[in-house]
């Protein structure tokens, strides 16, 4: 068997390297190092979030675990965008963006040093994919550490998240919340460290993660504050180590069947519609052949166990004490809903991880759902098709009243358009407001429509008022919502050509996203169509806009480049 050190070596090894070693001594290294596996650990610390707050403790946590591994680690950063701080402003474009500036970094520092390895951390949305996206490019052993979930905010005897607060703004233009009151919630959403507390995006990817092997089972919805988030770190350390030295790499794990049961896994926590656009980008880095027709045929066998927040009841540290997400896949395991052949970082199978796991959740809880008594019978991110999404679009079907929506269009070419007549009363019971140019290339950089979302259900209108984007939503977003529509206005798709007043069906039950429009006037109307100048010309938003894909195939940059 080939030294641990099989990569690294071009920079440590001979005559032509002492000026190497030279540099490498003066960060630390001795002349026993140079022979043992050079480890990175991508270190997503930050505190412009609350969701990278506590990440730097785990990664000196991880670095010191691979030295007494008989690794040798070397730490570099990573970038965070926090979404909920970008959200419904000009910021929110670069959150999208991001994940493949953190793809890119963890290549590029990677490969550019020659690294026997890395230990990936994060903790904000992109913070995930973004890793995962460049572990896959570089197919080196490689384990992904979360940084942890929130603790629960309480005001006045609720149990608060980051949601709130956006629901409690649209509550407060309505005069259905006192100003004293807003300001409680402000105060009280966010406790302290950690990623946002339902079963958002970043708790979906962290979950997802743990079902398809790349980090450690029982990881994923940790606290971040709570000390098992530094001991996880540690573990992934020793774990990534072995990794190495048997050569385990992620596209020997990241299998087709592995990405089946992470939307299974997915599907049963009622996780976020963002978990379709990044998984679909992660399975294009590994070059497996997954769509989101594949998403829709999962979502049909696949029951909503979880009565998680946003459309449930319970926050992720809440669930992680009944068991959390080995528990739900140990359930879906036992039913033939997972492939317990598939292989994890450690070497061992699924099954074998879950050996130890109850079939069925605890007694006096109603978190996880037995599978025999489930929240939904089906999933909850349906594919919606039709003239409107001829590639499709991604909608959360779980949570709402009403499964079919007929309304006039109310159309905005911008998410600040929507806002302003949401908040200004222009919305009506029955309409379906349209929000695009806000898509990959349009926005540029797909802005999460939370905000609108929000204000909507804080108005009361969150069972009668439907929304369809070529935007993004939130992990936080429920009601009748309709997002990644593809292809999107900027490329001439049908949502481009609607017009104010339009008939427009949402139709979760047929899976259908249709213009009520004779088709002889929706040709006329792309016939005149054009289209408008990019936002950016320059920059990185710039660069995005030139380079991304459609929703439908991850909105990822480097999709057929020189096809």
């Amino acid at each position: 068997m080939m030294a641990d050190n099989r990569r690294s070596r071009i920079t440590t090894e001979g005559l032509a390297r002492t000026p190497n070693r030279a540099m490498m001594r003066a960060v630390g290294f001795r002349d026993e190092d140079f022979q043992k596996p050079i480890v990175g650990v991508g270190n997503a610390h930050s505190t412009i979030t609350p969701c990278n707050l506590g990440i730097g403790a785990q990664a000196e946590r991880a670095a010191e675990a691979l030295k007494g591994a008989g690794a040798m680690p070397v730490t570099f950063g990573t970038i965070t965008i926090s979404d909920g701080i970008s959200m419904g402003t000009e910021g929110m474009k670069y959150s999208l963006v991001s994940r493949e500036v953190i793809a890119d970094s963890i290549e590029t520092v990677c490969n550019g040093q020659s690294l026997d390895g890395v230990l990936a951390t994060g903790g904000c949305d992109k913070n995930m994919p973004g890793a995962m996206i460049g572990i896959a490019r570089l197919n080196i052993p490689a384990i992904f550490v979360y940084g942890g979930t929130i603790k629960p905010g309480r005001y006045k005897g609720q149990d608060l998240t980051i949601v709130s607060a956006f629901e409690a703004v649209g509550q407060a233009a309505a005069g259905n919340l006192s100003e004293e009151d807003l300001k409680g919630v402000e105060m009280n959403a966010c406790p302290g460290a950690g990623s946002c507390g339902g079963m958002y995006t970043a708790n979906t990817m962290s979950s997802a993660f743990e079902a398809m092997g790349m980090s450690l089972m029982g990881s994923s919805t940790v606290s971040a504050e709570d000390d098992d988030a530094r001991e996880v770190a540690a573990r992934a350390a020793e774990v990534l180590v072995d990794a190495i030295h048997h050569q385990r790499l992620p596209r020997q794990i990241m299998t087709r069947e592995a990405f089946e049961n992470g939307f299974a896994v997915i599907m049963a926590l009622g996780g976020s519609t963002n978990a379709v656009l990044h998984l679909l980008a992660i399975a294009n880095a590994c070059e497996v052949d997954f769509s989101i027709d594949d998403v829709e045929a999962i979502r049909r066998k696949v029951p909503v166990l979880c009565d998680l927040k946003p459309s449930g009841r319970y926050v992720t540290s809440e669930f992680h004490e009944v068991g959390g997400t080995p528990q739900v896949m140990k359930m879906l395991l036992a039913r033939g809903l997972l492939h317990g052949e598939c292989l994890t970082i450690t070497g061992r199978t699924v099954a074998e991880q879950l050996a130890d796991v109850p079939s069925d959740p605890p007694t006096g809880q109603d978190i996880i759902h037995r599978f025999e008594d489930p929240l939904y019978e089906h999933g909850h991110l349906a594919i919606l098709r039709g003239n409107l999404a001829e590639e499709g679009a991604v909608a959360k079907v779980t949570g709402i009243k009403k499964r079919q929506i007929t309304g006039p269009a109310r159309v905005f070419d911008s998410e600040e358009e929507a806002m302003d007549a949401i908040l200004s009363d222009r919305i009506r019971h029955g309409d379906v407001i349209i929000i695009r140019y806000e898509g990959p290339r349009g926005g540029p950089g797909m802005r999460e429509m939370l905000a609108p979302t929000s204000a909507i259900i804080g108005r009361g209108l969150g069972d009668t008022v439907g929304l369809i984007t070529d935007g993004r939503f939130s992990g936080g977003t429920y009601g009748m919502v309709v997002g990644h529509v593809a292809p999107e206005a900027a490329a001439g798709g049908t949502i481009a050509l609607v017009e104010e007043g339009d008939s427009v069906t949402i139709d979760a039950d047929r899976n259908l996203l249709q213009l009520d429009v004779d088709e002889a006037e929706i040709a006329r109307r792309r016939e005149a169509w054009q289209p408008r100048p990019p936002n950016y010309r320059r920059g990185v938003l710039g660069k995005y806009a030139k380079l991304v894909s459609s929703a439908a195939y991850g909105a990822v940059t480097d999709k057929d480049l020189f096809d």
